[in-house]
């Protein structure tokens, strides 16, 4: 029999948390700037190159900081990460989602500033790139309410290693068959704010958005809670399963992970 491993600190945690959600940022948005660079008259172009350049980042940052805060990079992930383990005493507590909540925020900003630094673009502009509309709002609930399903379907059936290349095939998807190109993400639409290109939102569009985030979050959870009754036995295995400070039940040959 293997041996537990070894609860992960959370200040290293919160770091991989950070770390992951800014360089998420930056590849988003310094791919958007190159693509407007590479590719001026044609949107669609720029918009294949942003998503490309989008689907192998967010795989390889899964893969790396997995193992350590779960890659949430996300707050919407790590609140329904607590919200399906809460009772079962499995997963993310409520203090844990407030701080990753904080660390993916921060590393969002600073992303998107290191993102205009690198392309020689004013940080202190703020993106004046209108995002509203009934349709966009929409479009960011089925996004986020797909992205949340996917995740803790995966941890479900045990499938958790496969995180990084299904995350990163749905959002690059979503970049697509979405009239927002798929945020999902309360913490990328705020530091996307930070950054007036491609791929920045005016600010007056973030409340709009991450309400939308939430609602769809919420419709995600709703699915997975139906279709897996038994999930919160599993919710400490988002995204990829990595250890905690919190006790988990004991694995059984549908919940036990690659650790």
């Amino acid at each position: 029999m293997s041996s537990a491993p070894l609860p992960v600190p959370m200040h290293r945690r919160l770091v991989a948390e950070f770390l992951g959600t800014a360089v998420l940022v930056a590849v988003v948005v310094g791919s958007g700037i190159a693509a407007e660079q590479l590719s001026p008259n044609d949107v669609g172009l720029q918009l294949l190159e942003n998503s490309t350049a989008t689907v192998f980042g967010l795989t390889i940052l899964i893969l790396l900081f997995g193992p350590v805060s779960g890659a949430h990079f996300n707050p919407v992930v790590s609140a329904a990460d607590w919200l399906l383990g809460r009772k079962a005493g499995t997963g993310l507590t409520g203090g844990d989602v407030g701080a990753y909540a904080i660390a993916q925020t921060l590393g969002a900003i600073v992303g998107a500033v290191l993102a205009n630094v690198m392309f020689d673009i004013d940080i202190a502009e703020l993106s004046g790139k209108d995002r509203t509309g009934s349709n966009l709002l929409v479009a960011e609930v089925v996004a986020t309410a797909g992205l949340v399903a996917l995740i803790f379907a995966l941890a479900r059936t045990g499938r958790g290693a496969l995180a990084a290349p299904a995350v990163g095939a749905y959002i690059g998807a979503a970049y697509w068959f979405t009239s927002s190109t798929s945020f999902a993400n309360p913490a990328v639409t705020v530091g996307r704010m930070f950054s007036d290109t491609f791929a920045g939102i005016d600010p007056s569009s973030v409340p709009g958005f991450i309400a939308a985030q939430v609602v769809g979050g919420l419709l995600g959870l709703a699915l997975v809670r139906y279709l897996f009754p038994d999930i919160a036995s599993v919710a400490d295995d988002v995204v990829v399963p990595h250890a905690t400070t919190h006790p988990s039940p004991p694995e059984t040959a549908d919940t036990r992970s690659t650790r």
